[in-house]
């Protein structure tokens, strides 16, 4: 073998000797990104960010020995000859299979170092973080749902619509943080109105029962009260809510405007309004016959208000007995830590709004007004040994 064949045999060995060197440093590089990934995310790394991580450091060689050698040095070779193109694409391509890889077992590798330092125990102790497989949390509503008493139930094709079905939510979300967006995400997809749900540490629900919110003008309507539509010219500046005056317009056998009762408006569609009243007025209204109205002045209404506030709140109303032998006996209305409106007492007589330290006795009934959760661990508690 001639000096001309060995110094070219020398030099293919030398290439792909820093060909494997190189290969190898992206790999290392890449394992390193897997890892602080995995660290820094808890996460899979994914191919792409290793891949271009380990190429990066290969290609920085590449040009410094390459470009940079010829500039300075006349040593880096023709960048543009075929022999020089070829040993760079191999040698990024090589690198790319490496660094993916690489960052693989970098992530194992994390699992393992962050799983024996104690660092899941710990996040799931300080945070309550829900444990997630892939990028997502999955929560499977159960099959038996029930209906929050209080409210009007769900619909049976809602319930069946629900039942069983997986739900996405993003990964580590806290037990908290996940329980809101569940209610929010029934509210808003399924249209309902109260959603009581307890979801256990590893995501998976304990419990849920929905409850839908009341529609129209009866829920707002205290008693003894009712609605009527009927044909008015309800002045320009009268809006939902005002207090009005209902006259007769004095056509046909009246002679004169006749006033036939004070109402409350509530809505209007072109010369049709809605008015309440009280029940007995509303029988004098004739369907044939168009009225006028007169706008009084504001007139506070307690009542309306309380079942306005009432209806588009969270909370609701309950009223519990008080079992003997029940943990609450003896205990003070305060101590319930919910807003109890009044206590009936085994003789039948009602206390309003009790004071705090008032103790309760066996047989009295607690009217309290709170959201379903707090309502349900209320009547558990009122039962004997809180069952």
């Amino acid at each position: 073998m001639t000096l001309a064949q060995l110094a070219i045999v020398e030099g293919f060995l030398v290439d792909v000797a820093r060909v494997a060197v190189l290969v190898l440093f992206a790999g290392v590089v890449g394992a390193i990104g897997g890892l602080i990934h995995r660290w820094y995310a808890n996460e899979p790394v994914p191919d792409g960010l290793t891949v271009l991580v380990g190429l990066s450091s290969v290609a920085l060689y590449l040009n410094t020995a390459g470009a940079l050698g010829e500039v300075i040095g006349g040593t880096g070779g023709d960048l543009l000859a075929l022999e020089m193109v070829a040993y760079n694409t191999i040698t990024l391509f090589l690198s790319g299979v490496t660094a993916s890889a690489g960052g693989r077992v970098g992530d194992r590798a994390g699992i393992s170092v962050f799983a024996v330092s104690g660092r899941k125990s710990v996040e799931q102790d300080v945070s309550r973080i829900v444990k997630s497989v892939g990028r997502v949390t999955t929560v499977e509503v159960p099959d038996d749902i029930e209906d929050i008493d209080g409210y009007e139930p769900v619909d049976a094709a809602t319930k069946e619509k629900l039942a069983g079905q997986t739900l996405l939510f993003p990964r580590r979300l806290t037990v908290e943080e996940l329980q809101t967006r569940f209610v929010e995400r029934l509210r808003i997809d399924y249209d309902v109105g109260y959603v009581d749900v307890e979801f256990a540490e590893d995501a998976s629900i304990e419990y849920l029962a929905l409850g839908r919110r009341e529609s129209g003008l009866g829920p707002t309507l205290p008693p003894g009260s009712a609605a009527v539509a009927a044909r008015a010219d309800p002045p320009n500046n009268a809006s939902p809510g005002d207090a009005v005056q209902v006259w007769t317009t004095g056509d046909g056998e009246e002679t004169s405007p006749r006033r036939v009762t004070n109402a409350e408006l509530r809505g209007t569609a072109e010369d049709v309004v809605t008015l309440t009243m009280d029940e007995r007025d509303a029988r004098r209204f004739d369907t044939e016959r168009r009225y006028r109205l007169v706008t009084l002045p504001v007139e506070a209404r307690t009542d309306r208000e309380f079942a306005a506030q009432l209806r588009a709140a969270e909370e609701t109303t309950t009223a519990v007995t008080i079992e003997s032998g029940s943990p609450l006996v003896n205990s003070s209305v305060g101590a319930l830590d919910i807003a109890v409106v009044a206590v009936r007492t085994s003789a039948g007589d009602i206390e309003a709004i009790p004071p705090r330290r008032r103790a309760l006795a066996p047989g009295e009934t607690v009217y309290a007004i709170a959201r379903p959760a707090q309502l349900r661990q209320l009547e558990a508690a009122a039962a004997v040994d809180g069952q």
